[in-house]
């Protein structure tokens, strides 16, 4: 039962390139006049060439997935190579919309390519796009935010299988896959989703209550809720990041997991890759470098994160994506009355 089939096991360090130069944040130069091709971002030239070089510098250009960076109200997403792997293999989507009403709603999902398969770019993008628009599409119908979540994860699904017949398979690799986490904010409710070990986190202001959302489909932590290994044991093992559950056409089933969770304070939701866990993997651990402001500077705080985990080595690629949380107070002049029946407590959560 614990392990992964089609030989799917992932601890997600393959296509490293020792000498790559580390991936830096494409600088802003302004467009260059009409008719003159591109800037070289290294000296400034208009002669990139096919391969995306520089005939001036011999400077290769950045990719446009090596760095990316999306800010909208109320949900910010970054993207980085990181510096040893030769290419960006994880993807994100963030997405704003209203449901009927008027009601607002934002959207956040983010990717990771499994290393070991085949096109694992272009899976962890097709997921993110797929579960995205799927999203915005439902919410905006007024579909229910956790059956939404399920559904657009069941579409993700389909859509990474169908890349497996869509072109070549490389020899020793399985066919495309990817992980996904998802977050929907509307109202006082996140509603997250996930298959695989990209995560999902709660930062309050204050940083004293800070936990982990989600719970990973992988060995170790199949170790953990069986009993048979400590946490800081089970992460330890080099089969840790084995990956038990994720989209693809080898993926023997796949079974989202949803989680409502209602911010009993103010504070943000983060859902990231094991590009930036795997550097602080306990709650408390990341909680400690995640910026005191990054509710109301998400942006800059995810740009800060993904900075701190290439400093830290940069061994993956990192993808954070920052939603900011602001609990809805009731009306001042409401008074409880005595007999009130008991609800959900704030920051409780409901799992399936």
């Amino acid at each position: 039962m614990l392990a992964a089939p089609s030989g799917l096991l992932v601890s997600e360090t393959d296509d490293e390139e020792e000498d790559h130069a580390p991936t830096e944040p494409n600088p802003v130069i302004p467009p260059p006049p009409p008719g003159n091709g591109p800037v070289c971002v290294g000296c400034g030239a208009h002669r990139i060439d096919a391969d995306g070089y520089c005939e001036g510098c011999g400077r290769a250009q950045p990719r446009p997935r090596d760095h990316q960076e999306r800010a909208l109200a109320g949900v910010t997403g970054v993207s980085d190579r990181g510096h040893r792997h030769h290419r960006n293999e994880d993807a994100f989507a963030v997405a704003a919309t209203s449901r009927p009403g008027g009601v607002p709603a934002v959207v956040a999902v983010v990717c990771d390519g499994v290393s070991s398969a085949t096109r694992p770019d272009e899976a962890s993008q097709a997921a993110a796009d797929t579960a995205s628009e799927h999203l915005l599409e439902s919410l905006e119908s007024g579909a229910d935010p956790k059956s939404a979540m399920h559904d657009a994860i069941m579409a993700a699904a389909q859509r990474v299988e169908d890349l497996a017949s869509e072109g070549p398979r490389e020899p020793s690799r399985n066919s495309p896959a990817c992980t996904i986490v998802s977050a929907v904010a509307v109202g006082p409710e996140v509603t997250l989703g996930w298959v695989g070990d990209s995560r999902g986190y709660w930062f309050p202001d204050a940083r004293s209550t800070s936990e982990r959302l989600t719970l990973d489909d992988s060995w170790a932590a199949r170790m953990v809720e069986a009993g048979l290994m400590g946490e800081a044991e089970a992460y330890a093992d080099p089969r840790a990041h084995a990956i038990t559950g994720w989209l693809g056409a080898d993926a023997v089933e796949v079974e989202p997991h949803t989680l409502v969770f209602t911010p009993p304070a103010p504070g943000v939701v983060l859902i990231c890759t094991d590009g930036l866990w795997n550097y602080w993997e306990a709650a408390e651990d990341l909680a400690a470098i995640v910026p005191a402001d990054a509710r109301t500077r998400p942006l800059e705080a995810a740009r800060e994160l993904v900075r701190l985990a290439c400093e830290r080595g940069g061994h993956d690629n990192i993808t954070v994506a920052v939603l900011p949380c602001l609990p809805i107070k009731a009306p001042s002049s409401y008074t409880p009355t005595e007999l009130s029946l008991p609800v959900l407590g704030a920051g409780e959560k409901r799992e399936s």
